[in-house]
């Protein structure tokens, strides 16, 4: 797989026992997979790069995974976010999708699931970031009276 067309993910979570099985399942299906033990350094991950998904835990110290939602769509509001919880409530999920999360799963994960969400992500991005460039370039032909 060309290093372009990787998947890449940026995935969150406080216990570093789980975050480092998950990343390297995810590495193993050619996925280029950034991790972050705490919302702080998530913050920090999405100054100076984009991800095609966030896999954000939702308990965590410091900056829960609400509060680290809220401040990476303040910075990038197309991106994509998908909570993950070992006890999410109802409630806690509806707000996560309000505030802009794609979805939610429940841990332990479902690799297989996983993937087919970041397929999706990935998919909606790339149509996201097209239909931005054809939009910046018919605004520089119509400036330009072309």
């Amino acid at each position: 797989m060309a290093e372009e067309l990787k998947a890449r993910v940026l995935l969150v979570d406080d216990e570093e026992d789980f975050l480092t099985m998950l990343a390297e399942r995810l590495e193993s299906r050619g996925l280029n997979v950034t991790t972050a033990t705490s919302g702080e350094s998530a913050l920090a991950s999405v100054e100076g790069q984009e991800y095609d998904l966030i896999v954000l835990d939702l308990a965590m110290p410091g900056f829960d995974g609400i509060e680290t939602l809220k401040r990476i769509k303040a910075r990038q509001p197309e991106a994509e976010i998908i909570m993950l919880s070992g006890q999410g409530s109802i409630r806690t999920s509806i707000e996560a999708m309000k505030l802009g999360a794609c979805d939610f799963l429940q841990k332990p994960v479902d690799i297989n699931e996983l993937m087919g969400k970041i397929g999706e992500a990935k998919e909606k991005r790339m149509l996201m970031l097209e239909t931005k460039s054809i939009a910046e370039i018919e605004k520089i032909l119509h400036t330009k009276g072309w």
